[in-house]
């Protein structure tokens, strides 16, 4: 994500996400912080990312 418009993208199809509770973007770190409910998985929440066409370079789950 270089600009706003790509991280109002992810933004918008993560809230549209059931299940997401919060979403933190950082365009300067380029990076994602998804809340969710136990009911949503990380590979749900990558295919929810990657309906951008937004690349994921890497995650992980903190419990």
């Amino acid at each position: 994500m270089s600009c706003s418009g790509c991280s109002n993208a992810v933004n918008r199809v993560l809230q549209k996400k059931e299940g997401v509770t919060s979403v933190d973007i950082d365009l300067e770190k380029q990076s994602v912080l998804v809340k969710t409910d136990d009911a949503v998985s990380y590979d749900d929440v990558l295919a929810t990312i990657a309906k951008t066409g937004k690349k994921v370079n890497g995650g992980q789950v903190i419990a």
